[in-house]
Order: C-alpha cells, then sequence, then structure tokens
C-alpha cells in the first residue's frame, strides 16, 4: 500500500493516514496501545479474580514496563496511538460520541432509573479526559459527584466502595476488541462479563474519531463471541480462528462468512484448543514469527488440528479436521510451515506457556517483541534466525497476556 497525501487550504500536502494489514509479519507502520492507567489500581484480592487478573499488580512498574515496549516500537519506526489519548480526542469532537460512551456504561437495570439519569446526565458534561478516564477506570458510589438522592434506593443500600461503573483493567489488551483485516476495521464481542464494554470505547474511537473517519467495518458481532486474540491473519486470504474459552463455533463461523462475503479472505482454519484460562486464545499457544514460520507450544504441536472452510460460488465447504501445520501450509501455498517449539522438556514448556512465551508481535518478518523471562523460548527463535527484542512483562503479564495481547496493529505494509 503507497501512502498518498491530500491538499490542504493553503497548498500544503500532508499524508493521508494509511490502514490494514494481510499478515501477522508484515512490516509493522501503526499501532494501537493502551498505556495502562487508574483501572489497574481498582484491582485487589478481593476482586482480581472476577476482573481475570492472576494477582493485584504493582501499577507503577507495569506502566514503565509498557512505556519501554512502547519507545522500542517507536525506535524501530512504528507509530504508536494510545487508546486513551484517541478517547478523549474522540470525545472532543463528537457529543454522538459522549452519549454513547455514557450509555454503554450507566446501567439503569442494575443502578435504577432515578440514579441512572443523574449519573448520565453529569458524566455528559464533563471535560473528555475526565469522561475518558472513567469509562476506563469506573467509578465507586464514594465518588459520585452528585449529591445524595433521597429518591434512590440503590445508592442507599451500596456499600461505598462497591462500582457504580466497572473498570476495564484488561483494557490495555488491545487485540482483543478489534483487529484489522484488508483495509477493514472487525470489532469483536467479548465472551467474559468483565471485558464486555470494552468493545464500546473502541467501537467509539473507530466510529468517531477524524483519524478513522470512512473506515469500513469487517465485522461486528453482539452475539457470538470472537475475540481477536483468537484471530491470526497467517497471509493474505487466509485466517486462522482459535474455538475455546472466548470464541465460539458460532462466532468462528459468523466470522467467516463475513469475511467471504467481504472478499477479505478465501480460507478460514477453525483451530479448538482447550477451553482454560492457560490456552484462553489461540495467540497463547501459536504465533506467527516469520512468512512461513510459527512459534507453538510444545504439548499442542501433534494436538492441535484445524477444520477448512472454503468460500465456494454455492456458498461455504467445511473438511477436516487435520493437523493445523498441515491445513496451515497447505492454505497459505507453502510446502511447509516451520514450527519453532517453546521448550523441549515440557516443564520448562509449561512454564514459559504461562508466562506467554508464544505470544509474540512480530514487526517485520524474522522480528518480534517477546518477554524476557521465556528465556528458553527465546533462545529456541534465535537458534532458528528470529531476531528476538526483549521487554520485561514481570507486572504487565499478571493479567496473562504478552506483546501480541497488548496490540492492535493498524497498519501493516507488504
Amino acid at each position: 500500500m503507497k501512502s498518498g497525501v491530500s491538499a490542504g487550504s493553503a497548498g500544503e500536502r500532508r499524508a493521508v493516514p494509511e490502514f490494514g494489514a494481510t499478515s501477522e509479519v508484515d512490516r509493522l507502520r501503526t499501532v494501537l496501545l493502551h498505556r495502562p492507567g487508574d483501572e489497574l489500581k481498582r484491582l485487589t484480592p478481593r476482586n482480581n479474580d472476577q476482573l481475570l487478573f492472576d494477582g493485584v499488580p504493582w501499577v507503577d512498574r507495569a506502566q514503565a514496563e509498557h512505556d519501554v515496549f512502547a519507545d522500542l516500537l517507536r525506535s524501530r519506526g512504528v507509530e504508536v496511538l494510545l487508546l486513551a489519548q484517541m478517547l478523549t480526542e474522540t470525545f472532543a469532537v463528537s457529543g454522538a460520541a459522549r452519549v454513547q460512551g455514557v450509555t454503554a456504561a450507566v446501567e439503569p437495570r442494575r443502578l435504577g432509573r432515578a440514579l441512572a439519569d443523574e449519573l448520565a446526565g453529569h458524566l455528559r458534561q464533563i471535560a473528555p479526559g475526565e469522561l475518558a478516564t472513567i469509562l476506563m477506570a469506573g467509578m465507586t458510589f464514594d465518588e459520585l459527584p452528585i449529591g445524595p438522592s433521597e429518591a434512590s434506593l440503590v445508592r442507599r443500600m451500596y456499600h461505598g466502595s462497591d462500582f457504580v461503573i466497572d473498570p476495564l483493567p484488561n483494557l490495555m489488551f488491545t487485540r482483543d476488541s478489534s483487529f484489522w483485516i484488508g483495509r477493514r476495521v472487525a470489532i469483536t464481542a467479548l465472551a467474559m462479563p468483565a471485558r464486555k464494554r470494552e468493545t464500546s470505547l473502541t467501537d467509539l474511537i473507530y466510529a468517531f474519531h477524524p483519524r478513522f473517519l470512512g473506515v469500513r467495518r469487517a465485522y461486528e458481532s453482539h452475539t457470538a463471541p470472537v475475540e481477536g486474540g483468537d484471530v491470526l491473519l497467517l497471509s493474505s486470504g487466509v485466517v486462522a480462528v482459535g474455538v475455546g474459552e472466548r470464541t465460539t463455533p458460532a462466532g468462528a463461523e459468523a466470522l467467516a462468512r463475513s469475511l467471504f462475503d467481504d472478499d477479505l479472505a478465501h480460507t478460514v482454519l477453525v483451530v479448538p484448543i482447550e477451553q482454560n484460562r492457560a490456552t484462553m486464545h489461540l495467540d497463547t499457544v501459536c504465533t506467527m514469527v516469520d512468512d512461513d514460520a510459527v512459534v507453538m507450544y510444545q504439548a499442542v504441536h501433534d494436538e492441535l488440528s484445524a477444520f477448512t472452510i472454503h468460500r465456494e460460488d454455492s456458498g461455504v465447504d467445511i473438511r477436516g479436521p487435520v493437523p493445523f501445520v498441515e491445513a496451515a501450509a497447505s492454505a497459505m501455498g507453502i510446502g511447509k510451515l516451520r514450527v519453532i517449539d517453546t521448550a523441549i522438556d515440557s516443564i520448562t514448556a509449561e512454564r514459559e506457556q504461562w508466562d506467554d512465551g508464544n505470544n509474540t508481535l512480530a514487526i517485520e518478518p524474522g522480528v518480534v517483541v517477546a518477554y524476557e523471562r521465556n528465556v528458553e523460548t527465546n533462545n529456541r527463535l534465535e537458534a532458528s534466525g528470529i531476531e528476538v527484542l526483549r521487554i520485561s512483562g514481570s507486572e504487565l503479564g499478571s493479567g496473562r497476556g504478552g506483546p501480541r495481547c497488548m496490540s492492535c496493529p493498524i497498519w501493516r505494509s507488504a
């Protein structure tokens, strides 16, 4: 894709933003990240399981680790867009975005009509940055800025530390709520209650931010769950979709049919994975590291299979299952898919899989970002000719996500 230009009113020429991706490994040009913020400070030993964290992270350290990650990408020529800034800018330019964001966060069914109306009216009037922070970090009853309402039984009965608006601590995993395929963006449907509202914020940015005006949608689902961590763009026209804890068979089928209808793919591989937290997404056991290579959790190397869905003139053709590595190579039109296992011994492999050793972010063919703690996996990648850019993830990893989970590529150039 070539970068275009448009003329300004004074004859100046400015670059037209580029969008899109057809592969996991093409040169990364623009990426959407979310620097963890006050939403992580909402995690306690009492609620961290419900909010999908394995522990209570040290927030300052998590932010420092994320800053290093973002700076590393910038040093490699990647434009980094930050979700909080994009959301603030969206609210600044669009009243409709403000109304929709507040409506998604304020639930009359839980708060009662009187309190919900009062809170919504307040939130629609505050500054864009403050609104963005509240919608991301949540709000407790103690933090309600409005005076006690005699008409609200809800307010009288809840504890002050209970949430009026739930926080979104998993928002830093920007891969899940949207992904780009071709020149279109797909808005997903997240399965877990703690994460469902994340897509409402992502949706607002793509719908109302000036950067994305005119961008077309590839897929939108509000029923069958599909999460971006389960979607791998193996090559142009070939997409793998994991089905397990988060993405359902119905979601995978709906996504495949939508991609076929929009001529964004000709083959979709549906890959069953175990339904547990350790393997919540396909990218926790397998990610692309080169045009013809993946890093894969050793324990699933011989077990991972795929149903192949082809687009046909009369509809779709579903075949399989067959071994994933065979199905992928055939669909990609290559002789063999190179597989770099996490580790030889099973104990190390299991430890490094849990620490997101397979969750790498490719910034160009053969160059990936990975957590430094996965020593054996990183050594095996380098022994196979892959350049590994190491970052710390001791606090970021408490939410069960690696560099790929924390990034939504907006533009990759072939």
